[in-house]
Order: structure tokens, then sequence, then C-alpha cells
């Protein structure tokens, strides 16, 4: 992977991004995304964060190499702190599990002023994610599934608007899955799911098993409800 030959995975984000948005990339590692963006007019200007010192002199080097230190900045610092209020309109956030993304947007919020879009790819946990748009006024616009070198990815998109759209009656069910994703269904998201239920079935299996079954009761109870969920989505 480099500037002009992104992984499939952060083709689909890039694709997601608005042409000649104003870009923070948290994260951002070598700079690979905001890269590409500029170069493809993606971006006009972009910031690329990251908190750790290794991947943010990489990221320094890669611009420079570029030759696009005068579009792109390279901030160290903890997630949204390397913005300011007002200063980008499309925030990417790639490469994490969604607890963190939902940490980060949570810790940050308040710098998200300006922005009208955000492009968010959990590796895991994209409910997370999905639940903290929908509590803090994020519409969820567009979702992704996806697999490369054996692993699935979900990207979710969401703009300012009205969060409750794109949500039915099966709102437990959307929230856990995707809406959009639900709707498709396509064979990798039957492979994730699937492979979800599998797993919770063991889990099941070993909860069982616990002598104080009053003790695991409540985690039984959730993940049982999480594998009815998950068997009505892959119809089963």
């Amino acid at each position: 992977m480099n500037i002009h030959q992104l992984s499939d995975r952060l083709l689909a984000v890039a694709s997601r991004i608005p042409a000649e948005s104003v870009l923070a990339d948290i994260g951002s590692d070598h700079a690979y995304l905001p890269c590409y963006a500029v170069n493809n007019g993606l971006a006009s200007k972009a910031i690329a964060g990251e908190v750790a010192e290794g991947p943010f002199l990489a990221a320094k080097q890669q611009v420079q190499k570029a030759g696009l230190e005068e579009q792109i900045t390279v901030r160290k610092g903890d997630g949204l702190e390397v913005i300011q209020p007002g200063e980008v309109d499309c925030v990417t956030i790639a490469g994490m599990g969604g607890a963190l993304i939902v940490s980060i947007l949570d810790q940050g919020k308040e710098k998200l002023d300006g922005v009208q879009r955000l492009i968010l790819q959990p590796n895991v946990g994209a409910e997370h994610v999905r639940k903290w748009l929908l509590a803090h006024e994020w519409e969820l616009v567009d979702e992704e599934i996806m697999e490369e070198d054996g692993k699935i990815y979900e990207v979710l998109t969401a703009e300012r608007g009205q969060p409750e759209r794109p949500y039915s009656r099966k709102k437990e069910l959307e929230l856990l899955v995707g809406p959009m994703l639900l709707a498709q269904k396509n064979d990798v998201f039957f492979k994730k799911w699937k492979r979800e239920a599998a797993q919770l079935e063991r889990v099941i299996e070993e909860l069982k098993k616990a002598e104080d079954q009053a003790a695991v009761s409540a985690k039984k109870q959730e993940v049982t409800r999480e594998l009815q969920l998950i068997k009505e989505a892959i119809g089963e």
C-alpha cells in the first residue's frame, strides 16, 4: 500500500470523501489516506492526526516525500484534539475498534462544529458507533461491509440530519447489524454473522457449565438475546 494505491478498505473510505473537502484523518498512520485524497481531488486540504511518535514521524516523512506540505498538516495529539472547531468539514477514522472510535468522538465532540460528514471504519464493534451516531444527532447515510485479506470491515458514513431516519421498528436488530447492510445482505454479511452466531453459541454452552448459574444469568440472557437477533438477520 502507498499514497497511489490504497488497500480496498481505505479506498472504500476515500470514495466517500466529498470532492474538495477539508479533511481530518484521525489515526492517520503513514498519512496514506490524506495524501491519496489530496492527490485525487477529494480533499483540498487535510490534517493527519497521530497520537504515537513513530506513526507521527512516518506521516510527516510521507507528506514531505509526496511534496504535499502546503496542503497537508501533520499534527501530534490524541484523537480530535488535533483540530479546532470549524477547521474541517469531513473527518475519517479508520482501522480501530468501534469502542475506541466512540471514545474519540465522545471526547472530542465539541471539535465537530462545522463537520458535515463522518466516515468511520471500525474493525469490530460497529454497533457501538451506530448507537453513538444515533444518540448525537448524526444520520447514518451509507454502510458497506467488505472482506480483505480474510478480515471483515464495515464502513459507516454519517451526516448531520435525521438520526432516526435509517431505522425501522426493528431498531435493536438494525443497530447491531446495520440497517442498510441488513437490507442488502451480501455474502460477506452472511459470513460475518454466521461466524458471530457460532461464537455466541459456544459462549452459551460455556455459561451453562458455570457452577453459579445466578451469577451468570444476566450474561446468559444478554448473549442469548444477541444470538436471537443474529439468527433473525441471517434467517435461521
